[in-house]
């Protein structure tokens, strides 16, 4: 998986622009978690994702876990 980082709320923006023109995703990974850590190993061993892909590290960005929480309303659970 070809991960772009997101660690700014501009790039939020840029999500919603994205998302208008296709599918995008977007994992929001807790670090601490190794059900988390799982779930990256086989995104990252995947190959049948041909779209932007967006890493967000929740215990380092949680300012923008939020506000990603409450502008697309998907909550980490």
């Amino acid at each position: 998986m070809n991960w772009t980082p997101l660690n700014t709320l501009e790039q939020l923006d840029t999500i919603a622009e994205q998302s208008n023109q296709g599918p995008i995703l977007v994992f929001k990974h807790s670090t601490r978690c190794s059900i988390s850590d799982m779930a990256q190993g086989r995104l990252d061993r995947s190959d049948g994702f041909n779209v932007p892909a967006y890493f967000l590290d929740l215990i380092a960005h949680r300012d923008i876990s939020s506000g990603f929480a409450e502008r697309f309303n998907v909550h980490h659970e």
